[in-house]
């Protein structure tokens, strides 16, 4: 490479071979930074899991909460979490570097509330009346509380290191364990509460009056909340011991930049960044709406509720173990081609409607777990992406990556609660009874439709657009190289 040219060919010269040296060593992650960043997703990924697949299921029939509020609560519960990714966004946009970091605190402050949270979330309380206004606010505190985590945890991918390689191999270490996070909630949650839904409890159910709950149900449940709830502070400590935030370099030392509001109406219309939200507005909803009735149609629209804990470690085991095969097919293949793998959960998704069989249902549960891998691999590779697209053409630095991160939650979060609130409300019209151990066939035609068509036209709907749509450009890496330098620069000025 020719050395610039300039006035004092000494003084540029040094910094033109010491740099990408120096550069090439920080923006390496060794294994364990990118293992405990890893873990530190885990706690959020465990809730999530274990409310995704059996929070319905104890709603309607442990809390016996009509169908109605049920909708109310998972609604304003997703609503809340999607209205708190701006707020944490502006507020850790806002705060100082500290001795730990600007993002670190952020994350370790908030997992002691979230894991209280979660535990009152499955606790039953003795009071019957006020049961859906309970679940409704420890819900929507669980959600708020875990975007604060997860808003500042994401985005120390774009702080880590300024390598988009390294970024990437950080992604899928993330990716990795999150999944594994959500293995380990569904196995867990759901080996401890097995007992608590048997086909014996359901011939058991005439000695009980249609208000009564069975103790060793909520027994059950409050166990299994207990459980999950310390995945937080022990995985907290280990992302803390691991994970070194680095000074952010997007920062210059005179403090000018992007406000978040100002920020927020800069980056909305970024064409390749409002192709991503609106693509993924539609398969993350799908994928949402495919995990919440999953264990409600295996229950009451198909002979399959002893196969339930079965199915539902088929689909996050196969998940687990795509992930890394996905990581490589990215880097192989690009990542706009591997985004057709989330389509091929669709005729699967079909099939189990029409033929709830236990062969039929395993296959699809394999296949399922594989698409959606790659629909949570996907969005998280292409927003660092995104952001330096951003970068390039902005030249903006401070909070960049906040706003990125929380907006982008901040849109799926509100797409998923539409998704799910009006999914369950549809239950109510066909006639759900909580609790009841046979439901009526509207009911069962709801359900069929709910873990079929519905899936399979937001997943069809957010491909086309994500494909259609304007992609990031790619930098050399000459490119990469003088964004990183500019960055530091910033920082160091």
């Amino acid at each position: 490479m020719a050395v610039p040219q300039g006035p004092t060919p000494a003084r540029t010269a040094e910094p033109h071979t010491q740099e990408p040296s120096s550069d090439s060593r920080t923006s390496h992650l060794s294994f364990c930074t990118k293992v405990c960043y890893g873990l530190g997703g885990i706690p959020n990924q465990v809730a999530s899991s274990a409310s995704a697949f059996y929070l319905q299921l104890f709603l309607l029939d442990v809390a016996q909460i009509p169908a109605a509020q049920v909708s109310l609560a998972l609604f304003g519960g997703k609503v809340s979490g999607a209205v708190a990714d701006p707020v944490a966004g502006f507020f850790i946009n806002k705060s100082r570097r500290t001795g730990s970091g600007r993002l670190m605190p952020w994350a370790l402050g908030c997992m002691p509330l979230i894991a209280l949270a979660y535990f009152f979330l499955w606790f039953l309380p003795p009071f019957t009346s006020l049961r859906g206004l309970w679940y409704t606010t420890f819900y929507c505190l669980f959600q708020a509380l875990a975007t604060f985590f997860q808003v500042p945890y994401t985005a120390l991918t774009m702080i880590l290191t300024p390598s988009p390689r390294e970024r990437d191999s950080a992604t899928a270490y993330r990716m990795t364990m999150e999944m594994a996070g959500t293995l380990m909630g569904a196995t867990v949650h759901g080996l401890i509460v097995s007992g608590a839904h048997t086909s014996q409890q359901c011939e058991d159910a005439v000695l009980l009056t249609s208000n009564t709950v069975s103790p060793d149900a909520a027994r059950l449940y409050s166990i299994a909340a207990a459980v999950v709830a310390v995945t937080y502070p022990v995985c907290g400590s280990l992302l803390c011991l691991g994970v070194k935030e680095q000074p952010d370099p997007s920062v210059p030392a005179s403090g000018q930049g992007l406000s978040f509001l100002t920020g927020l109406a800069v980056t909305t219309r970024h064409p390749p960044y409002l192709n991503l939200v609106v693509s993924f507005l539609f398969i993350s909803a799908a994928v949402q709406v495919e995990q919440s009735y999953l264990v409600l149609f295996c229950t009451h629209a198909s002979r399959l509720h002893d196969h339930v804990q079965s199915l539902v470690l088929t689909i996050l085991v196969s998940a687990v173990l795509s992930t890394p095969l996905w990581e490589w097919v990215l880097q192989r293949f690009g990542k706009r081609t591997s985004a057709f793998g989330i389509c091929v959960m669709v005729p699967f998704s079909i099939l189990l409607a029409a033929v709830p069989s236990a062969p039929v249902a395993y296959v699809v549960a394999f296949v399922s777990g594989v698409s959606i891998a790659v629909s949570l691999l996907l969005p998280w590779s292409m927003l660092p992406d995104v952001v330096d697209d951003f970068q390039r053409q902005h030249r903006h630095g401070p909070g960049v990556e906040t706003i990125f991160y929380s907006s982008y939650v901040f849109f799926t979060k509100l797409s998923g609660a539409g998704a799910l609130g009006i999914s369950t409300l549809s239950l109510e019209f066909a006639g759900y009874e909580a609790g009841a151990c046979q439901q009526t066939e509207e009911v069962v035609v709801t359900l069929k439709v709910l873990i079929g068509a519905v899936p399979t036209c937001m997943i069809l709907i957010g491909l086309c657009i994500l494909i259609a749509g304007p992609a990031p450009k790619m930098p050399s890496q000459d490119t990469s190289c003088q964004l990183s330098l500019r960055r530091r620069t910033s920082y160091l000025a």
